[in-house]
């Protein structure tokens, strides 16, 4: 089974983005899928005994159309070293037609032996001959990353067409292609058309069989037959023979006794003829290469499914009463006929949709309804739309959208998991033009919006039931978008924003284009001037003596006008690529005395500390403190978490030891500075009700977000179709009788992240330098009356 990227946390402890709650792969992993694979690699070029004097990769095409892989390359990395992919890199030219190879002729060993065919492209990468692990990247840019002890950000795996991890490796696709020799080569099976997204199940050690383009190209008859992340999955049809069986041939079995009762079907490797009416037709470009057939007749046995999946190219519309005969098979999950040798179509019929009501039953799962046409009553909330732009999923819950179980009290974890149920596009594409789902007068879905009366056919696939909708999908903006911020009141107004990474570095962090760092800009400037705060306490900012800070400013003030806002210099930005930092408005307020810091090794990003007054010198002072927590991600520049802050299972991941012991430090520098009005801001990395947040508050502090903002509005963070609170404003007693309200601005957690800076990828269209997803978090803003 592939898993998808969005699904990397079951293979790591939870983790999201660098500089936030960090992905952070470990093996097995995954390549973004595509229709492009690495067919071969061969290492022990020009070795003892070997056949051929180069090392080489060869490249195959098994999709239906041509691709082009101008502005791809080829990396590689060794197989558990500490190099990055980006340091050996062959860029690629041309175009592959369907079922066309591409060699990639890479370096020469000492031992002269046999030449390679006239290669298509040529490198010097020097490959192990025994284990390492190759990427087919849809980029000329060297990925810094090698998946292992550096690893790949989901931006750089969304860049990944193919993975082939081999022998002892720390990277790969499921399990390692096996271990390779000077005489044997890494060989895709099947011609290059199996593709099950586990290298050790996709490729056999075999001698080496180089082919170029000018092979006589190897089509998978009928196009891409791999699964994709979003869709069902289904193994490489095979020619179908002359048929032979009628209208007239009796079935062998109804699809119930195909199905079985269970997970698995107990007739799984059997050929059998069954019969049934179409329920829906995934068959043109870009699909699944087969349809799905119900029995309009049911056992009267509710734990056996009546639907099927049939992969086959013979044409056939809802409604056909079709009798299939074929291989029953369990594909990653998926009981299906694969492939069909003959579908007849034997007159027409209707099935009315099965009513599947959320939550489930206690003890029921949705195997009964695998390949069913199904309908849900009402409405259900989209609760996670990161994979919308990506794969088409989004996912939808019953009964309002879900929250993370330590941010609050009552979360009820094992109905959730029976409440939620996948929306996917009936598609195999990725990454398209054009989002297949759009709420009523927008351009997007934003989470909070509902789908009515959802119907399609329930499937199965990459661990996750699934829904192919074979009615159209229109969501009600039931949460749209805030045009500003709720009001706070007060005559002075701080915020606290997650910028996202904004690096002027280009391919680091952040933007690897100029034309996407002026994108991000544009959108932090929309994000901070909507906020219009006096005092604005920043993360996720690059390291690089105020080159980051400056710029953001000089771009706030373009907009603002010259000197509305000025910059703070971080006494101690720390050791990691990003700091935190602070602005402000001087016509507003003033600094009192220096920035300061702490010097505490507990904080790699440490705390910034500026005391203010307002400028016409009225009123108390306040005092701010910045902070940016250890993200929830297992490893650090240090490595592995280990003892207390390895995972404890209670929800709150990695480095929560590490996580309190900053709260207590930051609670004793409020301490040893004597601080008054303290205003503490950040991105905690803490839900509202776990361990750093509980220590505050019991250290004197007031939640601000718990006191003014009502608790269904109360998140600044998705993960994995959960809302949470990660990012936080306390005050202490003196100034919490100064604060006159605190919001959160939804303008970033519930878009989906294909609405960014980004270019790869996004439709050009959902752009705008508008606020909206300028950054992962939504900003916090708090009134103060001084």
């Amino acid at each position: 089974m592939r898993v998808t990227l969005r699904a990397l946390a079951t293979l790591v402890t939870a983790g999201i983005t660098a500089g936030s709650i960090v992905v952070l792969s470990s093996t097995p992993a995954t390549a973004a899928p595509g229709t492009m694979v690495i067919s071969q690699v061969y290492g022990g070029g020009g070795n003892s005994g070997a056949p051929f004097t180069n090392d080489y990769v060869e490249l195959f095409n098994r999709s239906a159309a041509p691709v082009s892989v101008d502005g791809w390359s080829v990396q590689y990395t060794s197989a558990a070293g500490t190099g990055n992919f980006s340091a050996n890199k062959t860029n690629l030219t041309g175009t592959l037609a369907p079922g066309q190879y591409h060699l990639v002729q890479l370096a020469a060993g000492t031992t002269a032996s046999g030449s390679l065919p006239e290669p298509d492209s040529v490198g010097t990468t020097n490959l192990s001959g025994a284990a390492g692990k190759v990427a087919l990247v849809r980029s000329t840019d060297g990925l810094a990353c090698n998946g292992s002890s550096t690893p790949c950000a989901d931006e750089q795996l969304a860049l990944i067409a193919d993975l082939a991890g081999y022998g002892a490796t720390n990277f790969s696709e499921g399990t390692p292609a096996p271990a390779l020799t000077n005489t044997t080569a890494a060989v895709r099976k099947n011609g290059g058309c199996t593709d099950t997204d586990d290298n050790g199940a996709d490729f056999d050690a075999a001698a080496p069989a180089p082919r170029n383009s000018a092979t006589a190209p190897a089509r998978c008859d009928g196009g891409d037959p791999s699964p994709s992340p979003s869709d069902t999955p289904t193994p490489t049809p095979t020619p179908t023979p002359t048929p032979t069986d009628t209208c007239d041939t009796p079935i062998t079995h109804r699809i119930a006794q195909v199905q079985g009762s269970g997970d698995v079907s107990p007739v799984a490797g059997q050929d059998v003829r069954v019969e049934g009416i179409v329920t829906g037709t995934f068959q043109g470009a870009g699909q699944f290469n087969g349809f799905y057939i119900q029995d309009p007749t049911p056992d009267n046995d509710p734990a056996t499914s009546e639907g099927l999946f049939v992969l086959s190219s013979s044409p056939v519309k809802v409604g056909d009463r079709a009798l299939v005969s074929g291989k029953a098979i369990e594909f990653s999950g998926l009981t299906e006929i694969s492939p069909a040798t003959v579908v007849n179509v034997c007159g027409t019929g209707t099935i009315k949709p099965a009513e599947v009501k959320l939550p489930l039953k206690k003890g029921i799962t949705f195997e009964r309804y695998e390949g069913v046409l199904v309908t849900f009553k009402g409405d259900l909330t989209a609760s996670e739309i990161y994979n919308l732009g990506r794969y088409g999923e989004v996912t939808l819950a019953e009964g309002g959208r879900m929250w993370q179980p330590t941010d609050r009290e009552g979360v009820n974890t094992e109905e959730d998991a029976r409440r939620k149920i996948l929306l996917d596009d009936g598609s195999n594409a990725q990454n398209m033009p054009t989002l297949p789902y759009h709420s009523k007068g927008a351009d997007t879905v934003r989470i909070g919006d509902a789908a009515k009366d959802l119907t399609g056919v329930l499937t199965y696939g990459f661990g996750v039931y699934r829904v192919q909708p074979t009615q159209p999908v229109v969501f009600k903006p039931e949460n749209p978008r805030p045009a500003k911020p709720a009001k706070v009141g007060g005559n002075i107004r701080v915020a606290s924003l997650n910028t996202l990474n904004w690096f002027t570095t280009l391919k680091s962090r952040g933007a690897t284009t100029a034309v996407e760092r002026d994108r991000q800009l544009a959108k932090l400037a929309a994000n901070i001037l909507g906020l219009d705060p006096d005092v604005a306490g920043l993360m996720e900012v690059e390291r690089n003596s105020d080159v980051a800070l400056n710029t953001l400013v000089d771009g706030l003030n373009a907009k603002a006008g010259a000197g509305t806002y000025k910059a703070i210099t971080h006494p101690d930005p720390g050791t990691d690529a990003i700091q935190t930092a602070l602005i402000y408005k001087p016509a507003k307020v003033t600094p009192v005395g220096a920035a300061q810091s702490s010097s505490d090794p507990i904080f790699s990003r440490p705390p910034m500390v500026q005391t203010f007054r307002k400028a016409d010198g009225k009123g108390q002072t306040f005092t701010v403190l910045v902070n940016h927590f250890k993200s929830k991600g297992c490893t650090d520049a240090d490595g592995a978490a280990t003892g207390a802050d390895t995972d404890q299972g209670d929800g709150q991941s990695c480095y929560n030891a590490k996580r309190i012991k900053q709260a207590k430090a930051l609670l004793a520098l409020i301490d040893s500075l004597k601080l008054q009005n303290t205003l503490v801001l950040g991105d905690i990395n803490a839900y509202g009700e776990e361990d750093p947040i509980h220590t505050m508050e019991n250290g004197g502090l007031t939640s601000l977000s718990k006191k003014y903002v009502s608790t269904k509005d109360r998140y600044s963070y998705v993960f994995d179709g959960l809302s949470g609170e990660l990012d936080h404003a306390l005050a202490d007693k003196s100034l919490s009788k100064l604060v006159t309200g605190a919001t959160i601005w939804h303008i970033n957690s519930d878009e989906g992240r294909f609405m960014d800076y980004n270019t790869e990828f996004n439709p050009p269209y959902l752009y705008a330098p508008d606020a909206y997803r300028s950054s992962d978090h939504d900003p916090l803003l708090v009134g103060l009356d001084l």
